[in-house]
């Protein structure tokens, strides 16, 4: 088994280049499989899984060489995110698995557990499967959150900052004496015989001119700003985030990690009133105005805290919202331009998606 391994990261490093090509188109069919055959959702979601566990071992993989060796070396620095959760993950053999076992759930959660049974088992039992996925998650995020004492970020493992299409490669091909040197000479070759007494230059014609640079309108300060180095450039990796001080601030995170699997709870047993998706909203808006506010130098934290605002709009696909606002809107305008050019296309993409948030539950889960 190990030697199989090791023949695929061998095979991965020379072809690095190819496999990320690979994975992007794969990730583009992802998106177009659905509606297109019976159970397409399913082959698209298995493809989608693959992929995203592909590239979890391969972005590891990578992530090694481009530390170990001096030459691969990247000239911007990393983000605040990575830098974070890199040295959470080297600091912490327990933060390290648990963050990574709760990526591999988030990537097979609808494959495995909801689209499985579905297929195999009774709604109830298929509920069940959720709600045990939701009981492991936060199991899991309390693990973090109680290592590291502090807000919890997404995802809690660093994150790809390179096109390993660019990478140079690894195993450099040997000269050959057949070949001429690619370097240039080391000595500039003498001014040919009839050309040294020429002294007088001609005049240049305005075409061949070159134009006069163009002043910037920006002043130097504005440029220079962007590439000084900030408080959080020379910080110490995990003192990215400061560490929750008060009870108060506790609240709010253990809050924020409960909240789906509060809901998943309620929706296992109560399908057909308001008082799931009320819940999850009430805990959506105590978590997010008891928590601190941050201070103008804590940019991950409020990078943080800026996609979870971002992420209410995601109830707009749950519960009564969806089906008496949400979907009738979208029905109607994808009815409304489906013989229109080229929004014709993406109305008839939509259309193939509305059945799937209907079905499952994974597509729109907090």
């Amino acid at each position: 088994m190990s030697s199989a391994l090791a023949h695929y990261e061998s095979f991965l490093l020379n072809n690095v280049q190819t496999i990320s090509t690979l994975e992007s188109s794969l990730r583009s069919i992802t998106w177009i499989l659905p509606g297109r055959f019976k159970d397409a959702e399913l082959a698209s979601e298995a493809l989608s899984a693959s992929l995203n566990v592909m590239s979890m071992y391969h972005d590891t993989l990578l992530s090694k060489i481009m530390h170990s060796e001096p030459k691969y070396k990247p000239l911007i620095p990393s983000s605040l995110h990575t830098r974070y959760t890199r040295a959470w993950s080297e600091k912490s053999f327990t933060y390290k698995w648990a963050s990574r076992v709760l990526e591999l759930i988030r990537f097979v959660e609808l494959l495995v557990v909801e689209m499985g049974l579905r297929r195999k088992a009774s709604p109830k039992a298929r509920w069940r499967g959720i709600v045990l996925i939701e009981v492991i998650k936060a199991v899991l995020r309390l693990i973090l959150l109680k290592i590291t004492r502090r807000p919890l970020v997404t995802p809690p493992i660093p994150e790809r900052e390179f096109d390993p299409s660019v990478l140079p490669a690894l195993s450099e091909p040997s000269s050959s004496p057949t070949l001429a040197p690619s370097s240039p000479p080391s000595s500039i070759p003498s001014t040919p015989e009839h050309l040294r007494n020429n002294h007088v230059p001609l005049p240049p014609h305005p075409l061949l001119t070159p134009p006069p640079p163009t002043q910037s309108a920006l002043p130097v300060e504005d440029f220079l700003l962007p590439k000084a180095l900030t408080t959080n450039s020379v910080r110490s990796p995990i003192a990215l985030i400061k560490r929750l001080a008060s009870p108060r601030e506790w609240a709010g995170e253990i809050i924020y990690i409960l909240r789906p699997l509060v809901y998943a709870s309620m929706l296992a047993y109560d399908r057909k009133t308001n008082r799931p998706l009320i819940t999850a909203l009430v805990l959506e808006f105590l978590s997010r105005n008891i928590r601190r506010v941050p201070s103008s130098s804590a940019s991950l934290e409020r990078a943080e805290y800026a996609q979870r605002d971002k992420e209410i709009i995601w109830y707009l696909l749950r519960g009564s919202i969806w089906e008496t606002w949400t979907r009738p809107k979208l029905e109607a305008f994808t009815n409304s331009t489906a013989h229109t050019p080229l929004i014709g296309i993406f109305s008839t993409f939509m259309k193939e998606w509305i059945p799937l948030i209907d079905e499952y539950y994974y597509y729109t889960a907090p």
